[in-house]
């Protein structure tokens, strides 16, 4: 058995690192999440998710999350913008990093359908930064009260973020190793075709080998490129990989801001004499003064606990989809927050009709009545929203319409990664009566069952 020496460990957390790192990571992410606050602002995007939904969807465990007025959210998404900006200028940096936090994560819990893994990624880096010293150099803090000042912070502040930025890349890698992303080549052997007309790699891309290569490629690089950016010598390779990938998938997909988030995150792997060189263009100064910031025994302890349950909880929360039978690209259950990255092309279709079950009268519901037609189409490839909504009718129907317990059973179809549409819920249950829950979804019919599904 191969010995471990705890205290070495320990020792290596702790040793002091030169801040410029944590400084670049700073000002790149509280430039870029301000600039994409205003611009969501700018764009009209708040009345579109704010203002024209009449029922939200709601994460498990958050239904107390409601929405301000469109003019509110306009104040909460300008809160969201000026934190990020005091995050970026080092300003009041604890109360802007919390407020941010705060501010950012509440816009993201109000409505499921708005659920992206890059804005799940910026409220963890949110919360992270809360306790990270970055506004100890170069920074208006630092302007404010020059004994804030330090050169070196303890290894660990940096280590906490590569950690954080390779759970996403290796979690994103193993979820591509599927039979229908390396075997099919799906779902990019749907979304590639349409770029044909692109200049020069157009034609590339109806060709059905380009899917398989993109698909390969992309597993393999997922897996591989934290190791590659933490290893000097191939580093800077690494990072030219990092910058063509996540910009060749920028363009080829609208996937907002999520390339531009890796791009500048994983800049933490590069030493921090390539940042001070980078910094200094800004008036970035020397580190004449030497100091060294040492946390308190107890911080540190209360730190430690923080951010092993913190990690533990990062490490589990991807794998709790092994809880739940089925297929997770079918079922969703254990898919949200799970780093499962343009893994699935889903098409659905679902048809509600709610029963009197006193007097055998049913009806059909139009779901424009009450969702948006971007809600509508991600309620219909998500079990989870199928039972929200079927509750939402339920209630509508007894407060408008006077039926005590009204039956709600829903008619859905969807089509997997290419594939022909197939019945997802069971036709015959009573959702209304369903309770929503963490525990397996008896009511969703299994993907692998092929003879069942033939005879819906």
């Amino acid at each position: 058995m191969i010995p471990i020496n705890v205290q070495a460990y320990r020792d290596g957390l702790t040793e002091p690192r030169r801040i410029a790192p944590l400084v670049t990571f700073r000002i790149l992410f509280g430039g870029l999440m301000a600039a994409g606050a205003f611009r969501f602002m700018a764009s009209g995007w708040i009345e579109r998710l704010y203002g024209e939904p009449d029922f939200f969807f709601k994460f498990y465990g958050f239904e107390w999350v409601a929405p301000l007025s469109v003019s509110g959210m306009y104040w909460a998404y300008g809160i969201v913008g000026l934190s990020a900006l005091g995050i970026m200028l080092g300003l009041f940096y604890r109360w802007s990093a919390l407020v941010f936090w705060l501010s950012f994560t509440y816009t993201e819990l109000i409505d499921v359908t708005n659920y992206l893994n890059h804005y799940y990624l910026v409220c963890l880096l949110g919360l992270l930064l809360i306790f990270l010293p970055a506004h100890r150099r170069f920074s208006l803090d630092v302007w404010r009260k020059p004994s804030l000042r330090v050169e070196t912070v303890p290894a660990w502040c940096l280590y906490v973020i590569m950690l954080q930025v390779g759970i996403v890349y290796i979690f994103a890698g193993f979820a591509k190793l599927n039979a229908d992303w390396l075997l099919r080549a799906m779902p990019l052997a749907v979304w590639l075709p349409p770029k044909a007309d692109w200049p020069v790699l157009g034609h590339l891309f109806t060709q059905s080998w380009a899917a398989y290569a993109f698909s390969w490629s992309g597993a393999l690089y997922d897996l591989s490129i934290p190791f590659l950016l933490l290893n000097r010598r191939t580093r800077p390779l690494a990072y030219v990989a990092v910058i063509a990938f996540h910009l060749l998938t920028r363009l080829l997909f609208n996937i907002g801001l999520f390339p531009f988030i890796m791009i500048f995150n994983t800049l933490i792997f590069f030493p921090a004499s390539a940042h001070e060189r980078w910094l200094r263009k800004l008036g970035y100064g020397s580190g004449a003064t030497g100091k060294k910031l040492v946390f308190p025994k107890a911080q540190v302890s209360l730190l430690r606990a923080g951010l092993l349950g913190y990690f533990a909880l990062q490490l589990l929360l991807p794998l709790r989809f092994l809880c739940y039978p089925g297929n997770v690209l079918w079922t969703e259950e254990g898919y949200r927050f799970a780093w499962r990255v343009m893994l699935v092309e889903k098409a659905g279709q679902a048809t509600f009709t709610v029963r009197d079950p006193q007097t055998g009268r049913q009806s059909e519901v139009d779901n424009t009545d009450y969702l948006t037609p971007y809600q509508e189409k991600q309620m219909a490839i998500q079990p989870d929203l199928i039972l929200q909504y079927a509750h939402h009718l339920a209630k509508v129907y007894q407060q408008d319409y006077g039926i005590a317990n009204p039956e709600v059973t829903v008619d859905g179809f969807v089509a997997l990664n290419g594939r022909s549409s197939r019945r997802l819920i069971a036709p015959d249950v009573n959702l209304a009566a369903v309770e929503d829950n963490l525990w397996p979804k008896s009511w969703i019919l299994p993907f692998e069952d092929e003879e069942k599904i033939a005879q819906q």
